[in-house]
């Protein structure tokens, strides 16, 4: 197990909230499949430190962040408790449109006491009059189609940080011809050919 209270310099407090996430996916994974039995082993380095590591591209001056398609609350409801400790102005909304999910997140809020977290049980297009400075996202589709779920709820000058694997230059030629944006692709710390990708500057093709 990667210690992440030592790698992320994160008090014990914080760990013990990661650890009690930890337990209560595998529980509520026996129920409702929330990740692949393959990765279950691997739980720490696949999931939670994969989530854990997208924290640091959270700017110092973000108030409020979305989690698109939020499953089994990664990466969510892992930044969540992390802000609670770091940046507890930080308010975070995840959406799930599974209502046996949504049930899990609940408790999942309610186990790690993140007040900080708001849970909609809607699909991502039918949420409307929001907007939201982060956008992330893991494991939901394609970039291309990832950009046209954020574009209508992304702030000006908000970003998206969405983690990819190891097509995600494809991914990102494929996006290209549909929308204008900007990015970093950081090598991803639990896989040497993935990446985290920080975009901003989102438009459609044929705007400003």
């Amino acid at each position: 197990m990667m210690d992440i209270l030592q790698i992320y310099n994160v008090s014990r407090e914080t760990k013990e909230k990661i650890e009690a996430y930890k337990t209560l996916v595998l529980e509520w994974n026996c129920k409702f499949n929330l990740i692949s039995k393959s990765s279950v082993e691997h739980i720490w380095e696949r999931h939670i430190l994969d989530s854990v590591q997208l924290y640091k591209y959270i700017r110092p001056t973000d108030k409020i962040l979305l989690d698109l398609g939020s499953g089994a609350g990664f990466p969510g409801m892992v930044l969540a408790i992390m802000a609670m400790e770091k940046t507890p102005y930080l308010k975070v909304t995840l959406i799930e449109s599974t209502g046996k999910k949504t049930l899990y997140l609940n408790h999942l809020k309610k186990i790690t006491g993140c007040t900080n977290v708001e849970i909609l049980n809607k699909r991502i297009e039918d949420v409307e009059g929001r907007s939201f400075e982060v956008i992330t996202a893991r494991a939901v589709t394609a970039l291309s189609d990832l950009l046209a779920y954020a574009f209508p709820l992304l702030k000006k000058n908000g970003i998206c940080i969405f983690p990819k694997g190891r097509s995600y230059k494809d991914e990102i030629k494929a996006a290209e011809n549909k929308w204008n944006f900007q990015y970093d692709a950081v090598s991803s710390a639990t896989d040497s050919e993935s990446v985290v990708l920080v975009i901003r500057n989102l438009t459609r093709k044929g705007r400003s």
